[in-house]
């Protein structure tokens, strides 16, 4: 009986401790197996409140990029003259003068990934510079500053301008012409007319005059116009769109500070501020069929009445300064709001030319004249 019992307790006491092992070996790897799970799912659920690096969109070339995050330098990839220089204008028309996007040695440096992207029917890159962006066709597009090329064969991209050019008029007015400075005020400080001087119109034309013929619109007006407004001829004047001008005496051969290749003394990145309003409608620039492209940019700028004409009126004999505080120091090209000339300034000549000259009485009743969302204001502003 001893020893059956005592197997009896043998057998049991076996297989208890084989069904605790092969619990153990069942349960264990399972407890294991999760807890890793649990932290990675923990982990993943951390990496998804990190938000994902935005993407880069190497289609839109950014100057703030590399100029004040990357510090570089223009001549980095800007090299003036341009190897092309010769060929963009002819003859005697050809200076000097930065007429091309940078070579591909300025972008492999840090780009070479960008370049040798897999992208069809090529990297994305490339649009940056050129048009049809196919290895088949080289062709780029017209350099910013060659504003004054016309030819309609080359192929022009209006991009908004991510610079300011910062130019001193107080500077030029006596440079460029000999201007008298005399005092513009009689006794009853009312302004005396006399006539602009001669270093405006080297930069500022009026554009498309109306001149001695008897069509004083740009377009066509409907028949029921009435006193409504509709853009007139000799509404606006040009400013310069090229280097042309100022490298008459800005270049390296004359020795005169900033030099062709000074690009940063006076192209300025543009600072983000408050946008002035300007008196520009696209719709109704497209009612009257306006598609001139200088006439379009100049109105789009226009942070005064565009119903006030530079042709009008006396304006023509009206001396600049008269109007535009241009000998000014505190008048800057980088600031808006000091180019603004209020239209107070305008109510003396009004008053004389009321009593003795009807142009002026017509130049008042075209700049007053209605048009859609838009009356002139106390602190209105003439160009």
């Amino acid at each position: 009986m001893d020893r059956s019992e005592s197997s009896q307790r043998s057998f049991k006491t076996f297989c208890f401790v084989l069904i605790a092992v092969v619990s153990l070996v069942v349960v264990m790897p399972e407890v294991h197996a999760g807890v890793p799970q649990r932290r990675r799912s923990r982990a993943m659920t951390q990496k998804r409140k990190t938000p994902p690096a935005p993407k880069v969109n190497y289609g839109s070339f950014s100057h703030t990029t590399h100029v004040v995050n990357q510090k570089l330098e223009c001549s980095s990839c800007h090299k003036v003259p341009s190897k092309n220089w010769k060929a963009v204008r002819a003859g005697d028309a050809a200076f000097p003068d930065a007429t091309d996007f940078p070579e591909h040695s300025s972008c492999l440096e840090c780009h070479r990934t960008q370049f040798f992207a897999r992208q069809r029917p090529a990297p994305v890159i490339c649009s940056n510079c050129h048009i049809a962006v196919t290895p088949r066709d080289t062709a780029r597009w017209l350099f910013p500053s060659l504003g004054d090329l016309t030819d309609p064969k080359l192929r022009r991209r209006d991009l908004p301008s991510e610079f300011r050019v910062g130019f001193p008029h107080d500077k030029h007015i006596d440079v460029v012409s000999a201007n008298d400075r005399k005092s513009r005020t009689v006794a009853v400080s009312l302004r005396v007319q006399e006539k602009p001087p001669a270093s405006c119109p080297v930069c500022h034309q009026t554009y498309q005059p109306q001149g001695k013929s008897s069509e004083e619109y740009v377009t066509k007006p409907p028949k029921n116009l009435g006193d409504a407004f509709w853009l007139k001829k000799g509404t606006f004047k040009t400013t310069p769109n090229s280097h042309t001008i100022c490298f008459t005496c800005h270049s390296a051969d004359s020795g005169i500070a900033p030099e062709p290749k000074d690009c940063n003394v006076c192209h300025k990145l543009a600072v983000a501020g408050e946008k002035l309003k300007v008196d520009f409608d696209s719709k109704l620039s497209a009612d009257m069929g306006i598609t001139d492209r200088v006439m379009l940019r100049q109105w789009s700028r226009r942070i005064s009445a565009g119903g006030f004409r530079h042709e009008g009126g006396m304006h023509p004999d009206i001396n600049c300064l008269n109007c535009h505080n241009a000998s000014s120091a505190s008048f800057s090209t980088l600031d808006p709001k000091s180019m603004k000339v209020a239209i107070k300034s305008c109510f003396c000549c009004w008053l004389i030319g009321l009593i003795v000259d009807p142009r002026a009485q017509k130049g008042i009743h075209d700049f007053l004249s209605p048009r859609p969302g838009r009356r002139p204001q106390a602190d209105e502003v003439a160009p």
